[in-house]
């Protein structure tokens, strides 16, 4: 049996569902460019929009993502022609895959990696469960006739159990039973759902924790034949070194946020200076799903027992949500957006309620009306109050998880650090606290500039001067609303008209003072 993780990937034959995701594509590069003696590498894609399975595969492919792979890989065409499409869905039974490409999986199969999931926080229930428990139950079904299988690889999340404030590396066990509450797909529909939506999550804050726990106990009870690890990442985010710093894609959890700072949209949000931001970028979690592949393989229990992997940042490389807005606002006053709403502002976060809803009103609502109305006058299309509405909505779910911290254990990641050599550390790094927090935000800032909004870094001096002139009238508005308040005040009031004459007159004499002595001299 081989001995090194490298030697692991020789010649094996990877199965990989939701390839086309966040991490999914982060981990198809990673095991091409770092595991490029592998056989094969099968990606379980669906048709979407028109578009055929195999042709949303070779479009994946050209994802800027792969760049430096091709560049790199000593011959591109020859690692380019180890992936395959498996054309499927999660959704159907069988995951959808027709009876030649299943015996293709049956035969020759070695490690499977599953990263297909909703990981929107505010999905429907119905949804949620047919995806991320049913789509688990069938990736059971489909793992349990493969021949050659040796590891199962599951990406969970870190707030399966966020209903609780200490979490270990176990599955802990659900009020309702994951089968009873699948037999429920059967006989209610969304609208029923709807209604029983908030009953059955309980104390979870949303359908995607909730519904990853349950797959989570129906892997334990359903999969026990099968050599399944589970990975507990907390927010993934913006990559750290690979593919690229700083790449992303997805405007889901802080990107949203970074980008509402950036633009100057974001001028209040709840959240606690001192709580830990527990972020991971996307390249750590990756790179310990290769890692517990191997280990998982390599040490081979008596039983098939489930093995939990925590990769969390808060309890060994704490970094506040405090500490973020401060990283993400310098960042963005020095390197504006483009396309800057208004100037990025300081003291955005707020634990205070009521300030943060005086300050939605006046700094978000008023703005957006009126913004939009100047659209309507000008014949442009109204956009302003639904980019608020969607910033509002994206703030209402990450409420839950920036005001409340949770406290993970970490066995297991030093386990697997302590297996490998100083080499496979710095190729297959997972350890948070390497991460040096100000270098990395800076790069995610740059992700979301380069990668997200497209924004070339040529146009830098002309955003720098947008910022300078929204500066300015910003500074004129003040002083003209200042006057006004002033002018109105003295009208009214024979103290502060009789303060504004003294005030001038004490102007008018240092003013001929000045005068006089210049002549003197």
């Amino acid at each position: 049996m081989a001995t090194t993780l490298t030697e692991f990937y020789k010649d094996k034959t990877i199965f990989i569902t939701g390839a086309t995701g966040f991490i999914g594509k982060v981990l198809l590069e990673k095991l091409l460019r770092c595991c490029s003696s592998l056989k094969c590498i099968y990606c379980l894609v669906r048709d979407k929009n028109g578009e055929t399975a195999a042709e949303r595969l070779e479009k994946l492919l050209g994802h800027q993502c792969f760049d430096n792979l091709w560049k790199e890989a000593s011959s591109a065409v020859n690692v380019r022609d180890k992936v395959k499409v498996i054309r499927g869905d999660m959704l159907l039974d069988g995951l959808g895959v027709d009876s030649d490409q299943r015996f293709l999986l049956d035969n020759s199969v070695d490690v499977v990696f599953h990263a297909a999931a909703t990981v929107k926080f505010d999905e429907p229930l119905k949804y949620a469960i047919e995806m991320n428990v049913l789509g688990a139950r069938r990736l059971i079904q489909i793992c349990s006739t493969m021949k050659h299988l040796q590891s199962v690889v599951h990406i969970s999340t870190a707030f399966a159990n966020c209903d609780q404030p200490f979490i270990s590396e176990q599955v802990y066990p659900a009020i309702v039973e994951p089968d009873k509450v699948l037999e429920l797909l059967d006989w209610l529909d969304d609208e029923a759902f709807k209604m029983i939506t908030t009953k059955m999550i309980g104390e979870k804050p949303n359908s995607f924790t909730y519904t990853k726990h349950l797959a989570e106990v129906l892997l334990l009870k359903e999969g026990s034949h099968l050599p399944i690890s589970i990975i507990r990442p907390s927010i993934v985010t913006a990559a750290w070194r690979e593919p690229v710093p700083g790449w992303i894609d997805s405007e889901n959890g802080p990107s949203s946020l970074y980008i509402a700072m950036g633009k100057g949209l974001l001028r209040s949000m709840i959240a606690d200076h001192h709580v830990n931001a527990d972020i991971v970028p996307v390249d750590l979690p990756v790179n310990m799903m290769v890692v517990v592949a191997w280990y998982r393989t390599l040490h081979k229990q008596t039983t098939n027992a489930t093995s939990v992997y925590h990769i969390t940042s808060g309890g060994l490389n704490p970094f506040t949500w405090g500490e973020m807005e401060n990283s993400v606002t310098n960042y963005f006053k020095k390197n504006p957006l483009d396309s800057c709403f208004r100037r990025p502002k300081s003291n955005v976060i707020t634990s205070n309620s009521f300030m943060h809803d005086c300050w939605i009103l006046v700094s978000h609502l008023i703005p957006a009306y009126a913004a939009d109305l100047g659209y309507l006058l000008t014949g442009q299309k109204t956009r302003m109050v639904e980019t608020y509405n969607r910033l509002h909505r994206t703030m209402e779910v990450l409420e839950y998880f920036t005001t409340r911290s949770w406290e993970w254990t970490h066995a297991h990641l030093d386990v697997l650090k302590n297996n490998l050599t100083q080499e496979e550390l710095k190729t297959f790094s997972f350890d948070p606290r390497v991460l040096h927090w100000p270098t990395y935000i800076e790069n995610f800032c740059l992700g979301t500039k380069k990668f997200l909004l497209k924004e070339d870094p040529a146009g830098l001096p002309a955003a720098r001067a947008r910022i300078k002139m929204l500066r300015n009238i910003r500074y004129a508005f003040n002083t003209v609303l200042l006057v006004l308040a002033w002018r109105v005040l003295i009208a009214n009031s024979s103290l502060a008209r009789n303060s504004w004459f003294f005030v001038l007159g004490l102007v008018f004499k240092f003013v001929r003072f000045f005068r006089l002595t210049s002549t003197l001299s």
